[in-house]
């Protein structure tokens, strides 16, 4: 495990240790050229920079073309379109459409190289309509032509480079998916009136707890007590498998660091 974040297929700045990188996500989050979603959000900024730099995307980028839907993480379509275009494995990338009205087909053409055929796929209204996307409102209304080349463009993409994208769905896609109503284990208490009082102090969230918690660990004991801890609050459900596994590699990234400095006294 080491603690160095940094760009490695893209140029821009490297980030050589954990305490680098946050002081960086904290200074973006507070700037004009943060993204709406992770203003003021400097954990936010820091798991989306680590995140860019794992598929090959500079700390800016990554910003840029990182987003979280109903909480995954996600690519913006045309992000996703350069990193694959970037691989020395992409021979080619075709994106064009068939037929007109409600015929219109959207395809995407990707070769990849050692591959005998290229792997297409299409996308077109008629699937459009059958996923109750077709007319509405937002981007499938205003600009429906492109919204069918985003989908038909994540499937091949997805499909032919898995290795470039690992794993990462296109945002715009994501946007599109249902987000179930969750399920209630227990009957709903009765609603009980009670006087105003004053609004409550806003209190962190375990997460943030967590991640304070990372920041503040000055021995390799204290990383082994946080760590079971961080297991026990996924096993409650606390935690989402992804939260516990950034936790993780933070907490990893802070026990390096702590390692090196033991070193260093020694």
């Amino acid at each position: 495990m080491t603690t160095e974040i940094s760009t490695h297929r893209a140029g821009g700045l490297a980030l050589q240790s954990f305490d680098d990188a946050f002081r960086f996500a904290k200074m973006v989050s507070q700037s004009d050229f943060a993204p709406k979603d992770f203003k003021g959000k400097a954990e936010s900024c820091l798991l989306a920079i680590q995140h860019g730099s794992e598929v090959g995307l500079s700390p800016m980028q990554s910003l840029q073309s990182i987003a979280v839907i109903n909480g995954r993480p996600t690519i913006w379509g045309d992000a996703a379109l350069a990193l694959v275009q970037s691989s020395s494995q992409c021979l080619y990338v075709r994106e064009y459409t068939e037929g007109e009205g409600d015929s219109l087909t959207a395809v995407c053409e990707v070769q990849r190289r050692g591959y005998p055929q290229p792997t297409v796929a299409k996308f077109s209204v008629a699937d459009a309509k059958k996923a109750g996307l077709w007319g509405k409102t937002g981007p499938w209304s205003q600009y429906p032509s492109r919204m069918l080349g985003l989908r038909a463009r994540g499937f091949a993409l997805r499909n032919a480079f898995a290795d470039a994208l690992r794993g990462l769905v296109t945002a715009e896609e994501a946007q599109d998916y249902q987000t179930p109503e969750p399920v209630r284990e227990t009957p709903r208490e009765p609603v009980v009136v009670r006087p105003k009082l004053d609004a409550p102090v806003a209190t962190e969230t375990p997460y943030q707890k967590a991640l304070h918690a990372i920041q503040r660990v000055k021995t390799l004991a204290d990383c082994d007590k946080l760590r079971d801890l961080i297991t026990a609050r996924h096993a409650e459900g606390v935690f989402t498998d992804a939260i516990r596994d950034d936790l993780v590699d933070l907490l990893h990234g802070k026990a390096e660091i702590l390692i090196g400095e033991e070193e260093v006294t020694a």
